[in-house]
């Protein structure tokens, strides 16, 4: 077995992305630059927009943060949106979700410019994405397809299972390991909470992705022998044993799982760092044009 580490695999990208920005800055250019909106005061999220902060730093990016408060109103969050659509200096930005619940995510999304939706959440990239022309993909499956690519992992003619079909991970996943590329060529299955028989399904798979969202869902029982597994899932779990008083954990169970597979990402360090080498590549992209 070994790890997929998405922490080092990450870093490698955030260090190409350094030199690119190195390179634009000695010619003139314009430094690419990416702005995070934040609603409310979710734990997750602020740790999850904080971390996307500290990488554009790291790498020479320009960030902004806008964090507004959790009664704020769907209009006033478009008017936000509509700024940032407008402003020349930002590249690309995010909208983190969830968002309250007075507010239509949909809404939201539909409202940022295709070629600023770093995300890759827009209507119009998705359709990009099923027509196989050159778009910003969705953040984290473009995030695990280059994280098997740049581990060499084989995935033509392999039965891939997806385990989830949210339009924001596992139903992008299933389009992209599906492509006439590399990675993908995949025969996929896509499984949900509806479908009968899943372990009997899952037990085919060469590749298993789980993005179910639930916490220890996949059991070694679901498991083939060699598989690889990527682990969607992040769940803070109560634990006595840390100073936080939280483990996160995966939708996999990762300790009776890990020992069958060929290669399992960790929870954390697996598919996160991944999801945010992604957006900044995404920027990059957008920034110079190139997509």
């Amino acid at each position: 077995m070994k790890l997929l580490d998405g922490k080092t695999t990450a870093q490698a990208i955030k260090d190409e992305l350094a030199e690119k920005v190195k390179e634009i800055k000695a010619l003139g250019g314009k430094t690419p630059h990416l702005a995070a909106v934040l609603v409310g005061e979710d734990g997750a999220s602020k740790t999850y927009v904080n971390a996307k902060v500290k990488a554009c730093e790291q790498i020479g990016f320009g960030s902004t943060l806008i964090h507004l408060p959790e009664d704020t109103s769907e209009q006033k969050l478009l008017n936000t949106v509509s700024e940032l659509n407008d402003n020349p200096n930002i590249d690309g930005f995010i909208v983190q979700v969830p968002l309250p619940p007075q507010i239509d995510e949909h809404k939201i999304v539909e409202a940022i410019l295709p070629h600023k939706d770093v995300d890759g959440f827009h209507p119009a990239n998705l359709g990009k994405m099923l027509l196989d022309l050159p778009t910003l993909l969705p953040a984290t499956p473009k995030g695990m397809m280059l994280l098997l690519e740049r581990n060499g992992i084989e995935t033509s003619g392999k039965h891939c299972v997806v385990i989830g079909r949210s339009h924001t991970v596992g139903t992008p996943m299933s389009v992209l390991m599906s492509r006439n590329a590399k990675p993908g060529n995949a025969t996929v299955t896509l499984c949900h909470s509806r479908t009968k028989n899943l372990e009997s399904i899952t037990r085919q798979a060469d590749i298993l992705i789980v993005a179910i969202g639930k916490e220890g869902f996949v059991t070694e029982s679901m498991v083939k022998e060699g598989a690889v597994v990527i682990d969607v899932g992040i769940h803070r779990v109560p634990s006595d044993t840390t100073k936080s008083g939280f483990k996160l954990k995966g939708d996999v169970r990762f300790d009776e799982v890990a020992p069958h597979c060929s290669y399992i990402t960790p929870v954390p360090g697996g598919v996160g760092p991944m999801t945010i080498a992604s957006l900044l590549w995404n920027t990059y992209l957008t920034s110079q044009k190139l997509v």
